[in-house]
Parts: C-alpha cells; structure tokens; sequence
C-alpha cells in the first residue's frame, strides 16, 4: 500500500546558552588564576585573570568554534577554575568593550539579552562579568532536501535547521528563527505547489486498511503499556538521570571506558523506566505525564544509539571529541583515512543496531585537521 504523505518537518531550538554565543563578539572571557578564587570578579586585578582562549588561540582568542570554546570552557571548571557559586561558569566581561565604544553601542547591540540575563540573574552586565557555562541543548545534523526543500520521501518536506544534509554545516549560530521562518514564509509556499499539482487527482486514501488498525493498535498497545506499569518515579526524574550520564560521559568530550560506562548505565536506566514508572491520570484525556513517557522512551533509545555512534567512530572531529583522538596539544586529532563517511544506523529490534556508510570522496577539498593557534 502506497501513502502519498504530505508533512512538514520543522525545528526552531531553544538557545539555552545563546548569549554565550551571540556575546562573545566583544566580551572578553577569563577565569580568576588560582583555583577556588571566591572573590567578586570586579575586585580580581587584571594580571590575576586569566583570559584563557586569548592564551591558547592568539590569532583567533575568544572567537574560537564553539565546539573549541566550550569544551575549553568546560577543562577549566573541571580543573577548578570555575567562578560563581558552584564554580561551574566562567566570566564574559565586557568591560574593555564598554571602555573602548561606550555603554551606548554595546546596549544597541546586546541591550536585551542584557536585560534577560539581569532578569534571569540579578546581576547587571554593564556592571559586572556575565557568569556563563555551554549546555546540551541541540544536536547537529541534518537531511538531504532538493531545491524545493523535499526530502528522500515524497511529500516529506524539512524545513529549519532540520533541512541540511552536511553534519554541521546547517549550524550558523543564531540563524534557526530566521532560517525556519525563511523556509516557512517564502520558500515552501512556493516550492510545495510543485508536489501537490501532481497529487491533485489522486483520490483520497481510505483509512479503512489494515495497515491503519495495525498502526492504531500499537499505539494504543504502548501507551496503556505505559498506564500500566503503576510504579513511584515520574517520567521527568528519568529524563534528568538520563541527561546526567550523556552530559557525564557522551557530552563535549568522550573515552571509550565513560562510552561504555554510559551505555551501560542506560541500558539499566531503561529497564528501571519500563517497570519503575509512575504516570497520572488516563490516557483517554489531554495526559502531559503521558506525553512526557512517551518522549523519555524514545530519548532512551536514542542516547543508547548516540553512544553507539560515540563508540564507533575513534577520531575526534568537529564536536565529536575523543580524549584518545587529540594533539599533544590537546587538540581534535582527524583519522580522515578511517572515517572519511556519512554513517546511517539501521534500527535491528533489540539487537545491536546495523551501520551503513556511504563514503565521501572530495575532488576540490583537501581534508586538514583545524588549527586555531
């Protein structure tokens, strides 16, 4: 049976450590010299700062790839350079810039999301240091669409940062409003007739196969399967010891002992989640707490299949950091000879999943490993 679907798929993420990005064009970033430094960042005299990426990237300092920064970010509060009261941020001051193009042009400039993070923080920005620290909130990656924003799947259209087939490349910063409402606004409207002018005189499909009562009877089989285990922890506790370990161990920078670690974990965190789990209410009416299930259970699986990935590919590269994979300098180390492809994972059951890869050959590209020193 043939479905002439159409659908859209469509993703705008939310930029839980945006200013970290979108500020560090002129503010400067630094942690305080000795470790456990709990003094107020203003009263810190300048050589007893350090401006760590300015150290180690003098041609590029705090404009580094935010792969580079933030893993960067990280090392030092790991090592006890944190600043705060957790010691798990860093200082983004803008005090030279204020100094140099007056208080005026940076508020033209960052004006609101200096009064955010005043609101958030209940410190000033103009004033003080800006306390920031990289959060998981995104992944990368996205499918291959023609001109008309079509994917593969006929009548599946991409649009946002969902729609671009080179790993990374999609990611231009803060451009995911502006990209999804690009795609939204002015281009699908126009691209999409294309698809429908020859669908116009297929006849409506009828909803009466099996495939349709299949396709209801499993969900309805999993949701109740959900309501039934009656167990004492909510959806959202696992969500959160869930994002515990891939922060812990698939996050900025990876090993293969905390790879194997995590996947473990998961696994065991899975099984707790489908005899453990605590849902509210019936599932017959609007259930959040339902809803919410219903996505920890796929984030299971997906963080299981991430892992897998991490543990596969042995390089470091891009925003994949394997702490084996790295320069004496402490750098990403390429293995371009191994791992020069486009890798798809196959979902095979509850059996390991299987990997395709389609090899990338570059003609006008040399492949170097990225130096920013």
């Amino acid at each position: 049976m043939h479905l002439n679907a159409l659908a859209v798929i469509f993703t705008c993420h939310n930029r839980k450590s945006f200013v970290l990005w979108a500020l560090r064009n002129d503010g400067r970033i630094w942690v305080p010299k000795k470790k456990g430094d709990t003094r107020p960042a203003n009263e810190i005299p300048e050589e007893e700062r350090d401006y760590y990426l300015e150290r180690r990237y003098p041609a590029f300092g705090n404009l580094v790839p935010r792969d580079v920064a933030s893993r960067a970010a990280k090392e030092r509060c790991d090592a006890g350079f944190g600043v705060g009261k957790t010691g798990l941020a860093v200082n983004l001051d803008f005090r030279d810039a204020i100094n140099k193009q007056g208080k005026k042009a940076i508020g033209n400039k960052y004006g609101n999301l200096f009064e955010m993070y005043t609101a958030i923080t209940g410190m000033d920005p103009y004033e003080v240091p800006m306390q920031i620290y990289p959060a998981g909130h995104y992944t990368m990656g996205g499918l291959w669409v023609d001109y008309e924003l079509m994917t593969t799947i006929p009548g599946l259209f991409a649009i946002g940062e969902s729609n671009f087939s080179d790993h990374g490349a999609n990611r231009l910063g803060a451009s995911s409003l502006m990209q999804a409402a690009g795609d939204g606004y002015f281009i699908l409207p126009v691209t999409i007739s294309s698809y429908l002018s020859g669908e116009i005189r297929t006849p409506k499909v009828p909803t009466t196969g099996n495939e349709f009562d299949e396709a209801e009877k499993s969900v309805r089989d999993r949701l109740q399967k959900l309501l039934s285990i009656k167990g004492r922890q909510t959806a959202a506790s696992f969500h959160k010891r869930l994002g515990k370990i891939m922060w812990d161990y698939c996050g900025m920078t990876r090993n293969e002992e905390g790879l194997n670690k995590a996947k473990d974990m998961v696994r065991e965190l899975r099984k707790e989640f489908w005899s453990d789990l605590l849902i509210t209410g019936e599932g017959d009416d609007l259930n959040q707490q339902l809803e919410k299930a219903g996505r920890v259970a796929d984030f299971l699986e997906l963080a299981e299949l991430m892992i897998t990935d991490a543990l596969n590919r042995k390089e470091s590269c891009g925003a994949h950091f394997r702490e084996e994979s790295q320069t004496p300098d402490g750098e990403a180390k390429r293995i371009d000879s191994e791992y020069s492809y486009v890798a798809a994972w196959e979902y095979n059951g509850e059996s390991e999943p299987i990997l395709n890869k389609e090899t990338l050959k570059f003609e006008f590209v040399e492949l170097k490993e990225r130096s920013y020193k």
